[in-house]
Parts: structure tokens; sequence; C-alpha cells
């Protein structure tokens, strides 16, 4: 039993050994479905093909449901003679069914009937009892075998979809797209896109399926009324599995049990949801949940990129003041503030860019306790598209570093960074790269994990010796198998981390002399006492005076992460 992990394969070996051990003449194999409290056949030797299709039993329902019910078997010599029994095949004059338990829980049941009286035997009770204990671990183990394969698959499929996605810049094309791109995770009822009119305030249904017809119209929903204007105001997800005990729901379409949405995020902004609605109560779970929000975050950039593209290609009489929107945009997608709650560190940043829209990428993540992610990129070229795969790679960093919580194991610095190499490489996109430094600090830990592709090393101060770290690494987009390497380090008190683009240590003065790597050192050593926007400054008016009147050929980016307190290790840990 144990050596077959394909589910229907198991299911199809256990008759043919139980006819090893006893003989019957009709055989089944219940399973139980634990959320409706219902069994359902798996499969079957000698019924009729609709029976096996279609027939249920609810727990305590006829002979096998009441021994799931009670977790014992029933032998019946004599099936006419008891009320329990269900004449569902002809003919059959004895049963023996036995529940299957897996660390004690029932999970089914085997069912054996006999065209002869009296068939079986207390014996053959004790050894199906035995049997079924076997049956039931190989039938968990196939379950977890199967269910395995399916979330590397789902994986494989999220990573597809999310690519086909980046790949759409027509805004209607790529709702339209979204919405059967999710139908292959998602098997829905009822489907809708709903896009926030922030002017309005109001959510303009831009998608809707309903069992594979023409789309339905439905009037906006006002930001804040019904469940889909309330998980777009308070920026949550909205499981209801019965809504007609909810009442924030609003009776649009007949027939609606239960309803799941999702909102769209861009960093901290809500503009849209994904709504899912079913007929059935109970259609959606934690795993639908999950699979969407990760959709729903990738979408979100998706959407965000082709309304952008889209209103860059409007005309151009109206370059310029779109092109204005676009700083704002990005300078909005920037980190507004620094993560709370982290005591004892002092950190300070300031972008820079050569043009209207710039390249460089920077960001601040706090994706649990006591955790610090500081991100610092540089895209190849400037302008509107270096901005805009900017963008689209801050989104992608955001979203990977806080789904590391919802993964098994949680993806290293390095493994992250592969992860987006394959995607970006695989958008084919040759004249575009991006070089970007991921920095992981654990205070708890007292470590300091960095991967790198490229960005010019950090630089770290300890003890007045500033130094840059050698961690080379190859650019994201340039070739897709590159593989990168975790560099860890210590923390200890006074530590100072600087970060910075290219920007910075290749900014020329009007001779064509580069400012360089030993200016950017020996500025730490002298500033080290002072704090990081400090030291942000100091940097910034160096460069500035270095430079004079030479125009500035590159976006310039500092991030400085200053360690003024780590709180004391854990007994045998080392600091």
């Amino acid at each position: 039993m144990s050596s077959v992990l394909e589910l229907d394969d198991l299911l199809e070996k256990i008759p043919q050994l139980i006819s090893r051990l006893t003989s019957f003449t009709v055989f089944s194999v219940y399973l139980l479905n634990e959320q409706r409290e219902e069994l359902s056949i798996a499969y079957a030797v000698g019924y009729p093909e609709e029976i096996v299709k279609h027939f249920t039993l609810k727990v305590g329902q006829g002979t096998v449901g009441t021994a799931v019910a009670e977790q014992r078997p029933i032998l019946l010599n004599d099936v006419d003679q008891d009320p329990r029994y269900l004449a569902v095949v002809p003919g059959a004059k004895s049963q023996l069914a036995v529940p299957l338990r897996n660390k004690g829980q029932v999970i089914g049941a085997l069912n054996l009937l006999s065209d002869r009286l009296g068939a079986f035997t207390e014996r053959d009770e004790w050894i199906l009892r035995q049997f079924g204990a076997h049956v039931a671990q190989a039938i968990a183990t196939a379950r977890l075998f199967e269910s395995e394969r399916e979330y590397t698959e789902t994986l494989e499929t999220l990573a597809e979809i999310g690519r086909e996605m980046s790949a759409i810049l027509d805004p209607d094309e790529l709702l339209t797209r979204l919405a059967h791109l999710i139908k292959r995770v998602i098997d829905y009822r009822i489907f809708g896109i709903a896009l926030l009119n922030e002017e309005a305030q109001e959510l303009d249904l831009k998608v809707t399926i309903k069992y594979g017809d023409d789309p339905r119209a439905v009037s906006p929903v006002k930001l804040g009324e019904g469940l889909v204007g309330y998980a777009a105001l308070h920026k949550e997800v909205v499981l209801v599995p019965d809504v007609t005990k909810d009442p924030r729901y609003i009776a649009a379409v007949p027939g609606v049990r239960s309803e799941l949405v999702v909102p769209l995020l861009l960093k901290d902004r809500c503009i849209g949801v994904f709504d899912l609605e079913s007929p059935d109560i109970n259609a959606f779970n934690k795993k639908h949940v999950k699979l969407l929000t990760l959709l729903a975050s990738e979408a979100a950039v998706a959407i965000e990129n082709a309304r952008l593209v889209e209103s860059i290609r409007s005309s151009e009489e109206r370059f310029e003041k779109e092109l204005r929107l676009a700083q704002r945009v990005q300078m909005a997608l920037l980190p507004q503030e620094l993560p709370k709650r982290l005591r004892g560190v002092d950190i300070a940043w300031h972008f820079d860019p050569a043009r209207e829209l710039g390249g460089d990428i920077c960001d601040f993540l706090s994706p649990e306790p006591n955790a610090l992610v500081v991100v610092l990129g540089d895209v190849s070229g400037k302008g509107v598209p270096a901005a805009l795969y900017g963008a689209a790679i801050g989104e992608m960093v955001r979203g990977r570093t806080f789904r590391r919580r919802l993964e098994k194991n949680e993806t290293t610095p390095a493994e992250l960074l592969g992860g987006m190499n394959r995607i970006l490489h695989d958008r084919n996109l040759e004249e575009y790269y991006c070089t970007l430094c991921y920095a992981m600090f654990e205070f708890k830990k007292k470590i300091v994990t960095f991967a790198n592709s490229g960005l010019p090393y950090p630089v770290r101060c300890r003890g007045g010796k500033a130094e840059q770290l050698d961690m080379p690494g190859t650019p994201l987009g340039s070739f897709g198998a590159s593989q990168y390497d975790n560099f860890q380090f210590a923390l200890e008190t006074g530590d100072i981390f600087v970060l910075c683009s290219d920007g910075i240590f290749e900014a020329f003065d009007e001779a064509g002399k580069e400012f360089g790597a030993e200016r950017v050192i020996e500025i730490i050593e002298r500033t080290q006492a002072m704090t990081s926007k400090e030291i942000v400054n100091e940097l910034f008016g160096a460069v500035q005076n270095f430079c004079g009147d030479a125009p500035q050929s590159d976006d310039r980016t500092v991030v400085v992460v200053k360690i003024n307190q780590l709180g004391p290790a854990k007994p045998g840990q080392s600091g």
C-alpha cells in the first residue's frame, strides 16, 4: 500500500488486495467531505456507473454512514433484516462496512457486499479493520503527495500568469485576460473586476462574467457600500460563507449565497477589487484567499503599468502633463516613511533623479518584527522606460518580500533575486536590466544578509574604519540562468552601512574626473559620529561640490543604516 503515491492508482489497487483476504461480490471506497459531512464513492467494483458518479451519503445515513459516525465496523449477515441498509446495488445479501481512520480522524470507509447470506465472518471484520488502518495511511500519504504536486503546479501557473499579465499594456485587454487567467487557478461561478474611480469615489465593474454567459450590467458601487465597497475602503479581504447572514451585503445578483472580495493594492493604495460570487454556501476557503491575494498583488502592478502606458501614448500635446503625473506617481511609490517599531536603528535616504523620472529603486520593508529589508536598485537607462521598469521591479520586490511569510521555507535574499532575474529575463527586454542590492537585517539574531546583482559594493563602517564589502553579482534580467550568493555579516552596535547607486561613485566633474569609492569611504569615516540624515547630506553635498557645473548624467541615491543599539543576545547566541 505504501508504495503507491497516485490516489487513483491506490484506490484501484485496494479491491485487488482485499480479494486476497476475503471474497466479495461488490466493493466500494467512500471518502468523507468534512465540510459537507458527506460521503461519496471514490472507487467501486460492481456498481452501476450512475451510482458511482452521483450517489452520496450523509454521516450517519445507511450502514456505511453509521459506521463512519460511530467509528466502528458493521457486519450484516442479512441486509434485509437491518433497517439501516440502503439497497443501492441489487442482489446484495450481506455487508461489511469498515471505517478508515488516520490519526484519530475518520476519512472514509471500505464497503464490501456479497450475494450470499452470511458471507462475512468476525475474522473478516478483524482482518479488514487491520487492513483499513494501512489503507487510511496510504490514502493520507497519496493526498499529501497530490497536494504538494498541486501546490507546485499552482506556483508555476502563478508565475506564468504573472509573466503574461506584465506583457499586456492595453488596460481593457488586460482586464478581460485577467478574468480568464484567474479561471486557471480558481474555478469560479461569477467573477468581476471593479476599478476605483477616485474622483467619483465609486467602484466601476469593468469585467463581469457569470457562468460563462455574456457580461452582466451592474451599477457602480459607492466606496464603503456593500461587501465590494467595504473591501476597497478598508483595504482588506472579505470572505463571507453565507451572504444572507451579512448585513453589509447588497443583493445585486439573484441567487448569490457566498462571496469573496480581494482588494487590488498598489503599495498602500487600493485601485480596485476582485469579486468572486457563488450560488453555493461556503464556496470559498483560505486557499482561494491566498491564491487570489497573490494574483491581486501582481494584477495591481500590471493594471497600473497598463494605465500608465496608455496615458503616455494618449497624445503628444498632453505629454508634459502626463510626465509630471508620472513623476508624482513615482515619488508616491517611493517610501514615504520608514518602518515603525524598529528601535535602536537610524535610517536615512535621499534620491536625486537625473531627469524628471529616474530609474533608481529604493524601499524599506518590515516583513516581520525585529527585521528590516533595505532595497536599493538602479535600472539601466533613464526617463519614462526606466521609471516604468523600476516601478514594476519595486512592486515585485515588495510582493516577494511579504510573500515569504506564506511560504513553507522562507526565501533567502539570493533566492529572491534569482526568481526575479528569471521573470525579468523572460520578458525579453534585452536593452533593460537592473542592478539591485537586497539587505535583510535581523536584529534579534544580530545578523544582516546581503544579495547583490551588480550594484556598487555597500560600505560598512565599524570601529572608525570604513570599507567596501566585496559581493559581486550579475544584473537582473541579463541572463536567465544567473545564480546569486548570500553574504552574511554579524551586526554590532555602532555599525554603519551605506548603499549608493553608481550615480554617486561615477559622478564626474567638469574635467571628466570621477568622484570614486575612496572619497565615499573618507566621508563616511569622517562623519561616522553624525546621524544617518547628516551622513546622507554630507555625501550629497560633497558630490555636488565636486561636480560643480558639470551636468548630472545619472540618478543618485544614498541609503544609510546606522545601528545605534542592539538588544541582548539569547543565551548561547553569538553576537
